[in-house]
């Protein structure tokens, strides 16, 4: 699978004013380019400062390394205000102390520019802890407050929140913040009064840090679909007490448009067999959403870790008697997928061609990361992503 580096191509395109520079070797640059797709005319935020031989072997000091290429990144790219020093195996290897660097550098380029680090190290359960860490390093910088407030935790398209503001806005639920915000400026204030909503089910470290910080979380599902969306955003109206009577007239016509969309796949994926392979997190979420929104048969639902508490609710959703599996002993899962046959199977782009020449139809998980999938009007892109590799294999067929 990914390492917790691939969080980089979604969060630079969300922190406007941040840059990613990722303190790794020529296969760390090789992966986030590649990953993200980018194009010869981009001018992306977010490099590898290579550790090379001479790195490796002590022959040239690395913190002073590190520091001519942040003094020349800066010169070159004065907009920066927020810059991650971002760990990888090979840094952690050689015991480089980014954190003590990333202090060092705030306080030289302070206070134009914050300096921060966090590890997408590969050696994580998964590649979404990647988002996690860097969340979780911004929470020590957000300012004290007292004031009540909503906080939404989880790095959204920004037409996904723009969404989310309108409704919270109809309820009367405020102020809303989100973290990660979209400037460094825009970092949201932390205390007692704040309480937060998770829109990413793979933030345990974030969330630590924020309830450390006095803030409360509030337990939902994720808000994936219209059922997930709907509890979602009640949740945070139950928080508000926000009446029944309200709440329904703001979200009806939401919860109108995603199951009229959603209806479209319904007819594709009723009855069809699915597999999840643990790879984001994401997935009790999903298996939630089709089996109880898409009507689809849960053969059984992996996930690289279960958090028992930030997945309660999505769990208590799930129909009984569903296979569940934590962590990754990839061999028996793989017997087991072969055995059932699933009609597709959820997996990570190493499994995802293999089965795919065994015959079975697969589609990346990670996919869902990239593509906005959370909130009503997404609802009905989200069930296409499952249709689209069934219809494919239909055309296919011979």
């Amino acid at each position: 699978m990914f390492c917790g580096l691939t969080g980089i191509v979604w969060l630079h395109r969300k922190i406007q004013d941040a840059f990613f520079l990722v303190v790794g070797s020529r296969t760390c640059a090789h992966l986030i380019q590649s990953a993200a797709g980018v194009m010869i005319f981009a001018e992306p935020r977010f490099a590898t400062a290579i550790i090379d031989e001479r790195d490796l072997a002590g022959l040239a000091d690395a913190n002073d390394e590190l520091d001519r290429v942040v003094a020349r990144l800066l010169e070159r790219r004065p907009e920066i205000r927020l810059l991650f020093l971002v760990g990888s195996c090979p840094s952690e290897v050689i015991k480089l102390d980014l954190s003590r660097a990333a202090f060092r550098l705030s306080q030289r380029f302070s206070p134009g520019i914050r300096v921060l680090n966090y590890s997408g190290s590969g050696i994580e359960t998964t590649f979404t802890q990647g988002e996690d860490a860097c969340l979780a390093a911004l929470v020590p910088a957000m300012a004290a407050s007292i004031d009540r407030a909503l906080l939404v935790v989880g790095c959204l398209a920004d037409v996904v929140e723009d969404q989310f503001s309108r409704l919270f806005a109809a309820l009367g639920i405020g102020p809303v913040r989100f973290l990660p915000p979209r400037h460094a400026a825009e970092l949201p204030p932390v205390g007692p009064g704040t309480f937060f909503l998770l829109a990413q089910p793979f933030l345990a470290d974030t969330a630590r840090a924020l309830e450390a910080r006095g803030a409360t979380r509030i337990a939902a599902p994720f808000p994936l679909g219209a059922e997930g969306t709907s509890l979602w955003l009640q949740a945070a109206a139950a928080a508000w007490k926000i009446d029944a009577a309200r709440f329904d007239a703001v979200t009806a016509a939401g919860r109108d448009r995603a199951s009229r969309a959603v209806s479209k796949c319904r007819e594709e994926l009723a009855g069809k067999r699915v597999f999840l392979f643990p790879d984001s997190q994401l997935e009790i979420p999903l298996a939630r959403f089709l089996s109880r929104e898409m009507s689809m048969e849960l053969v059984e639902v992996g996930t690289p870790y279960l958090h028992r508490e930030h997945l309660a609710e999505e769990l208590a959703l799930l129909p009984p008697g569903t296979a569940l599996s934590e962590g990754q002993h990839v061999e028996n899962q793989l017997d087991r997928c072969r055995r059932a046959r699933p009609d597709i199977t959820v997996c990570g782009l190493g499994l995802a061609n293999p089965l795919e020449a065994e015959g079975l139809t697969t589609k990346w998980s990670i996919e869902l990361l990239f593509t906005p999938i959370q909130g009503y009007d997404q609802a009905g892109d989200l069930a296409e992503l499952f249709a689209r590799p069934l219809v494919r294999r239909g055309l296919l067929a011979v």
